[in-house]
């Protein structure tokens, strides 16, 4: 399979499928080798899928070598961030989209080249989503993969409870009644095993912001980004129906088994929101029985969240080594490499054309993510960090300290207001 796939790949570049110009010309042998470097953080299934690719990448083009680095996933952002200063670093860089604001202003990425990247061309052919990377008319990093989230099951737990392994919940109110009948607990009341996985700081704070809130009614954001509105009656109402899953309902612990994805991989939780990446890793789990369906609907409503991480070029590079940095940025964002990147790692490719193909939008594991973006919304980040960590605060403050949720999203939005206008100031 990987053989095809790179044979697909060599076809695609050859007839003229990569990108706005690119070349599948190799270069002459005795030209003086050029070295890039490219980071990103370390996932196994993402650092082999590059690196098969920068295998590809270096036959077709001798005179270029790529090196590859990755870091701690937790360490990544800052890893990047003590690189700015001193203008160092890798010419080719993943970063989360919401990261992308303070590291423009940083000046530490430069708008990709025309020549290889062409505005017109990306909007066309891209999902809209990507123009959270586009400031003042320029695009400054494109992606290989976007996201959404969808509803994971463990079928093995819904036969052992009595239930249909192949009738997921479809509605808030279904994914209540199932996650209490998979939940179980012993004499002394401790978690054996979860109706649903509740840890915020995975993908739940995506859910509650970009999911919950608007199907309960509200938005999240003003129309211009620069206004928290989660702390309508609405979103108020949205945030309580989450907290509700643990102080009423009891069906998770985000300290269980150290983690929602260690918990659901070990088949001690039933239901589980997770983003698209996470397909290559369950997969590979031997006999591991699962499915994988669209959010759950509230009063006959949808949403979802839709995010990406995105390959920029660094400010300092120049010269031969940015002509050979745009080169590999379009050979990691062409259409073979966005196939190869769904069938190993379960992420959504970029590109419309390669994520609306009917095998895709059909397939089991694939289908529920696709047909997610349809009514999915990216949160504008300014800052992602912080933004996310107020969502962290509110669970806190309401089970750990015994505010009411209206108090702590209260002071959540306030709190977020403060770093959106900082930004916006600046």
């Amino acid at each position: 399979m990987k053989k095809m796939v790179s044979l697909l790949i060599l076809v695609g570049i050859v007839t003229g499928v990569l990108f706005a110009g690119g070349s599948a010309e190799a270069e002459p042998a005795g030209e003086q080798k050029i070295q890039i470097t490219y980071w990103q953080y370390f996932y196994e299934t993402k650092k082999n899928t590059i690196d098969e690719l920068i295998a590809e990448f270096e036959r077709l083009n001798p005179n270029i070598e790529v090196i590859h680095e990755t870091f701690p996933y937790e360490n990544f952002d800052t890893k990047v961030a003590a690189s700015v200063p001193a203008g160092e670093g890798p010419n080719v860089i993943t970063l989360y989209y919401g990261w992308l604001p303070k590291y423009l202003d940083a000046g530490y990425l430069q708008p990709l080249p025309h020549q290889y990247f062409d505005p017109a061309e990306i909007e066309a052919e891209f999902f809209p989503l990507v123009q959270a990377v586009k400031y003042e008319g320029e695009y400054y990093a494109l992606p290989t993969a976007v996201r959404s989230l969808a509803l994971f099951w463990n079928k093995a737990l819904f036969r052992e409870a009595g239930m249909d392994p192949e009738a997921p919940p479809e509605t808030l109110e279904e994914l209540i009644s199932m996650a209490q009948d998979l939940t179980i607990r012993d004499g002394n009341e401790n978690m054996l095993q979860e109706g649903m996985t509740l840890m915020l700081q995975g993908q739940l704070h995506h859910w509650v912001r970009e999911g919950l809130v608007r199907q309960f009614g509200g938005v999240p954001y003003s129309a211009d980004n620069r206004t928290v509105t989660y702390n309508s009656p609405e979103g108020i109402d949205a945030f309580n129906w989450f907290i509700d899953l643990k102080k009423v309902y009891q069906v998770g612990d985000p300290q269980f088994l150290t983690d929602d994805v260690t918990a659901f991989k070990s088949g001690r939780a039933a239901l589980h929101i997770d983003g698209s990446f996470r397909l290559g890793t369950l997969n590979a789990l031997e006999g591991f029985d699962y499915g994988v369906t669209e959010l759950p609907s509230y009063n006959g409503v949808h949403s979802n969240f839709a995010s990406f991480w995105t390959h920029g070029i660094t400010s300092f590079t120049s010269g031969a080594e940015l002509e050979a940095s745009a080169k590999f940025l379009q050979f990691i964002t062409s259409s073979d490499a966005m196939e190869l990147w769904l069938k190993n790692i379960g992420e959504l490719p970029a590109r419309r054309e390669v994520a609306l193909r009917e095998e895709y939008q059909q397939d089991p594991m694939y289908g529920p993510f696709i047909r997610g973006l349809a009514y999915a919304n990216s949160t504008y980040f300014v800052d992602e960090t912080a933004q996310r960590q107020v969502f962290l605060d509110v669970y806190d403050k309401v089970i750990l300290e015994g505010m009411s949720v209206e108090q702590a999203v209260n002071e959540a939005a306030a709190a977020e207001q403060a770093v959106l206008d900082k930004h916006y100031a600046n």
